[in-house]
């Protein structure tokens, strides 16, 4: 005979649920790794910027040059306090994913702890059972011997 668990089909939900959980946390954290992409972009533009602004002031450039330079280098500041927040928020996401994520696997291991100890249980019981057939054939025997 062969085990068969009465919950089964709870313990592969729970291991679809987990599975589920760790592609939303992949997603999360490939979100996570975009936003600070952008950020280091940002970044990367106003260091550049910065250094466009000093060398037009070092020859002299006109004036209204760099004025627009500079309301450049305020827009990118501005994206760059905007993008800090996404990276935060993306950063609270990926934590609330670990956390559910780590809710389903402890849920799926409580499932397969109890499928482990119904089967241990069963394999008990069919030693057990062996063992009484095989008790019973040898008292069998016995008593016929003894006639």
């Amino acid at each position: 005979m062969k085990f068969r668990y009465v919950y089964q089909k709870v313990v592969d939900l729970k291991s679809n649920e987990k599975t589920q959980a760790e592609w939303m946390l992949s997603a999360a954290v490939g979100q996570l790794q975009l936003e600070q992409h952008s950020l280091d972009q940002l970044f990367e533009e106003q260091s550049k910027t910065a250094s466009v602004i000093q060398s037009q002031m070092e020859n002299c450039a006109p004036m209204n040059k760099l004025q627009e330079l500079q309301r450049y280098m305020e827009s990118i500041e501005q994206a760059i306090t905007r993008k800090i927040s996404d990276v935060k928020r993306a950063e609270i996401n990926v934590e609330n994913k670990k956390m559910i994520l780590n809710g389903k696997m402890l849920d799926e291991k409580v499932w397969l702890k109890a499928k482990e100890k119904a089967r241990d249980k069963f394999q008990h019981e069919m030693l057990l059972r062996e063992q009484n057939e095989l008790d019973e054939m040898a008292t069998v025997r016995f008593a016929m011997r003894a006639r």
